[in-house]
């Protein structure tokens, strides 16, 4: 196993970034949604299109690609422990990775409450908590190509 993922690694590393921008793209975007959702709650033809839009982001775009995300970077690991001893950068770019889980995670939450008309959050709220998977990311991105520590 060990030979297959040392001759695939950079496929592997290909597919894991491809799959971390679709996810990230939707703990982006998911959260604007939610804003839209609140801000015309009152425009029910809207936000019947909007919830629509949040369950297929949701469940067709972002998990499948976080999901995606976490087995190539599980393989790439697999392939080169070394990045784990020594290397806090990684401890960062994980304990970051763990964060965005809980984040989506959170966004179920929120979907599932809007989806069922019972969210209280405002649109304020949202705009704010759209901005956390922004600070993750330029931490993991900083992580991975400076690599301070």
């Amino acid at each position: 196993m060990l030979d297959f993922l040392t001759d695939w690694y950079l496929w592997i590393k290909m597919v894991h970034y491809l799959a971390f921008v679709s996810w990230m793209a939707g703990l982006f975007y998911l959260p604007r949604l939610f804003v839209y959702h609140v801000e015309h709650k009152d425009n029910k033809g809207f936000v019947d299109v909007v919830k629509i839009q949040e369950r297929k982001l949701y469940f067709y775009i972002q998990t499948p690609a976080m999901v995606v995300t976490l087995i190539t970077g599980s393989l790439m690991l697999h392939a080169n422990k070394a990045l784990m001893v020594g290397s806090g950068f990684m401890h960062a770019k994980l304990t970051c990775a763990l964060l965005l889980i809980i984040y989506h995670v959170q966004n179920y939450y929120y979907l599932k409450q809007l989806q069922n008309d019972k969210c209280q959050r405002s649109g304020k709220f949202f705009r704010a908590y759209n901005e956390v998977p922004t600070v993750l990311f330029i931490i993991i991105a900083i992580m991975m190509i400076i690599r301070p520590f």
